[in-house]
């Protein structure tokens, strides 16, 4: 899942630019600069006088605050940052491991498109659960809890024999991980005030593209030179590799991290306060409107949103389980291979992303910058049929596709934000998009798995995503038009 925290000054109309003095501010300078592009990620404020007197009372001049922020930053992000690489690399290293284990366990193409959706029903029935016992426990502690039992269920995938115990133990896999994402922005927002918080999220929502870097290579190594060792195959051994490092990260979570900075032990005490003061001040200047969470739900425009969304999610996951499958029908059939050129689509689409969101945030334009994403992913999807024979077309359709359908996820976060932003509702109201959203996880490989085997050809199956995805598009611009935006949810305009 990905959501975020929208960011405005006391009193700030929640959605579109406003006149006044905007500051940006970076943690990360020049990395960060890159990076906040991302709309939804983005984040503008006016400088407040108490923040500043508050700065000042503590004796912390600009350049002491800067590098407070800085400090928290590379103690807390980079561990962030891997926690979800790997959870996305446990999310979708089936899509390489099927490559061997269909023909060593004889599931059908549509066993495993199930298999591989059944992940997300788990995801979606344990994520609420699991974002409600966070603030009991603490997230270090919760994270803890997420990361070390998921490693232990991707590492017990080797034992499976049959389509029943490949369907708990994914199903087990998607209820393992939930949580992870929310409880993750959440210790965010614990650090972070908004100004600073958008570049924090940045770092962490990259972990999705780059994984897809890392998980090719990686793939494609244990799965070919680990084959027979200690009688395992590849794909039980990719389980393994994925799985040990959640189980690590779990381990010596509760040592590196700390649920807000009055309990950070590498702070001194004056950057514990520019730190609460921060924080203080942000939350004394917010003002948040009376628009309840039922009110919210009660909002025609928030299914029109989760309905575009799950179209998305759809598309993103046909590229995230299906990609190796296209590469191979190209002529690779070495594994190592498929993995190395795997590489080039998520590595162009990391940059991509940044590119065509720092457009949009220019131009402060986000339903066609979205609308144009998803039409060009559909398109690509439907032309992959026509050139997978050939290697060079396939891996450029597959770059375009993979950019463009990415950069769906945080385009479309900045209109929902945007949107509720400002009101009691709306964390419950994005966690509910969130949500019904992620259905699409589900539905997106088990149809495309169903009609590869009934048809015996990936080609429908790409056909039939290319046409959700288009369909998201078109019900985006209609159901939601940019004067309603503009309004906002707590207008309700109907």
């Amino acid at each position: 899942m990905d959501e975020s925290s929208g960011g405005g000054g006391a009193n700030q109309p929640s959605s579109g630019p406003k006149a006044g003095s905007f500051y940006r501010v970076f943690f990360f300078r020049d990395a960060a600069d890159r990076l906040s592009a991302i709309p939804i990620l983005s984040a503008r404020i006016i400088v407040s006088q108490s923040t500043l007197s508050r700065a000042a009372a503590r004796g912390a001049d600009a350049g002491a605050v800067a590098h407070t922020f800085r400090k928290a930053g590379w103690r807390l992000l980079p561990f962030l940052f891997l926690c979800y690489v790997v959870a996305y690399l446990d999310r979708t290293n089936i899509g390489f491991a099927q490559l061997q284990m269909k023909q060593d366990l004889g599931f059908s193409d549509a066993v495993y498109g199930l298999g591989a959706g059944v992940f997300f029903l788990g995801y979606a029935l344990c994520e609420v659960p699991t974002n409600l016992v966070v603030k009991r426990f603490g997230t270090r502690w919760t994270l803890a809890r997420i990361l070390v039992p998921w490693g232990l269920v991707s590492i017990a995938m080797i034992h499976v024999s049959n389509a029943t115990s490949f369907y708990v133990t994914r199903f087990l896999l998607g209820a393992f991980e939930a949580g992870l994402v929310p409880a993750a922005l959440y210790f965010l927002t614990h650090w972070f005030p908004n100004q600073r918080r958008g570049n924090a999220i940045s770092l962490f929502m990259l972990g999705m593209p780059l994984s897809g870097v890392v998980g090719g290579p990686l793939a494609g190594w244990a799965m070919h030179d680990l084959q027979g060792v200690w009688g395992l195959h590849g794909w039980q051994w990719l389980f393994v590799v994925e799985g040990v490092p959640a189980v690590l990260l779990g381990l010596v979570c509760p040592l590196l991290l700390a649920d807000s900075p009055e309990r950070a032990r590498w702070l001194d005490e004056r950057e514990r306060g520019v730190i609460t003061d921060a924080l203080r001040a942000e939350h004394a200047g917010e003002a948040h409107t009376a628009y309840t969470f039922l009110q919210a739900i009660a909002n025609p425009r928030l299914y029109v949103m989760a309905a575009a969304y799950f179209t998305f999610i759809c598309g993103i996951y046909v590229i995230g389980f299906w990609l190796p499958t296209v590469i191979k029908s190209a002529g690779v059939d070495d594994v190592t291979q498929i993995g190395l050129y795997s590489m080039i689509p998520f590595a162009v689409s990391a940059v991509g992303m940044v590119l065509l969101c720092r457009r949009s945030d220019a131009r402060m334009e986000r339903r066609w910058h979205l609308a144009a994403c998803a039409w060009v992913g559909a398109a690509m999807l439907a032309l992959i049929p026509f050139v997978h024979t050939s290697l060079a077309l396939s891996l450029v359709v597959l770059t375009v596709a993979t950019t463009a359908i990415y950069s769906t996820l945080p385009l479309f976060w900045a209109i929902p934000s945007a949107y509720f932003a400002g009101t009691n509702g709306a964390a419950g109201a994005i966690a509910l998009i969130n949500s019904l959203g992620l259905i699409g996880g589900f539905v997106s490989p088990t149809i495309v798995g169903w009609l590869k085997t009934a048809t015996g050809s990936l080609a429908s199956g790409l056909y039939a995503m290319a046409a959700l995805l288009a369909a998201g598009a078109v019900c985006l611009l209609v159901g939601l038009s940019r004067s309603a935006l503009d309004r906002g949810a707590t207008n309700r305009a109907h």
